[in-house]
């Protein structure tokens, strides 16, 4: 039994608007699934795929009540291309934002609805991530947060310490799921922003969702009636869904 991280999910008030900057940012396609929902992936990908993180953007009737800490790290080459991409993604839209970050070399952009995410510096690390080069996730505790992850997926753990965690797929490819801690009395920007699992065929998505609850995952409301997929938390709160297998 196992799980891995298939996509992120942004709640949006214009899933087309908001799908499209976020293909155009970095250089995917879009799909639909159905009204209401824009999927963002690489061109001719073959979902699942652990090469690649894809985008979910589902319009809601009031995303500003659905708020999660999560957000986007991308990748760049080299400090020509990070101040190319920055320009580019501030046509698209983008606005610069402040979290607190104060003298970084990395660059913080809100997309046009106001989701934050990074445009970092080049970095040896994320050389063959992809456009995404991380999955961040703020945090009290990198190190629970670690152990919880870790067994709840079949990735692998690279790295833990008191302020940063980080895992990637167990094939070495794609981006990093990352757990930094939020730094006490800083400015703590909230997301609309989740996690989706996918177990793998055959297996059983109940069975699956029973072992999460008995590693320290917690039932959630977030409104989603009834669906295919099943709504947890973490221990530290952050909703994520355990999709029907594919």
């Amino acid at each position: 039994m196992a799980l891995r991280l298939v996509q992120v999910n942004f709640k949006a008030r214009d899933d087309v608007t908001l799908g499209r900057f976020w293909a155009d940012a970095l250089g995917w396609g879009v799909s639909s699934e159905g009204p209401g929902v824009t999927n963002v992936e690489p061109v001719d990908f073959v979902w699942p795929d652990p090469t690649a993180v894809c985008i979910d953007v589902v319009t809601v009737p009031d995303p500003e009540t659905v708020r999660y800490r999560v957000h986007l790290d991308l990748a760049t080459t080299s400090a020509a291309h990070q101040a190319e991409l920055v320009a580019r993604l501030t046509e698209l839209g983008a606005t610069p934002a402040d979290v607190g970050q104060g003298d970084v070399p990395w660059t913080v952009l809100a997309d046009p609805e106001g989701n934050v995410f990074c445009v970092l510096e080049p970095r040896e690390i994320h050389r063959d991530t992809g456009p995404i080069a991380a999955v961040v996730v703020d945090c009290a505790d990198p190190h629970a947060m670690a152990r919880f992850w870790d067994e709840a997926m079949d990735w692998t753990l690279h790295e833990v310490g008191d302020d940063h965690a980080r895992l990637r797929s167990a094939k070495g490819v794609g981006p990093y799921l990352e757990f930094v801690r939020t730094t006490p009395g800083s400015t703590t920007v909230w997301n609309r922003v989740h996690l989706d699992l996918l177990p793998y065929p055959g297996d059983d998505q109940a069975a699956e969702v029973a072992r999460l609850r008995a590693l320290g995952a917690t039932p959630a409301d977030v409104g989603q009636g009834d669906v295919s997929w099943v709504v947890l938390a973490d221990p530290e709160g952050n909703e994520f869904c355990v999709l029907r297998p594919a």
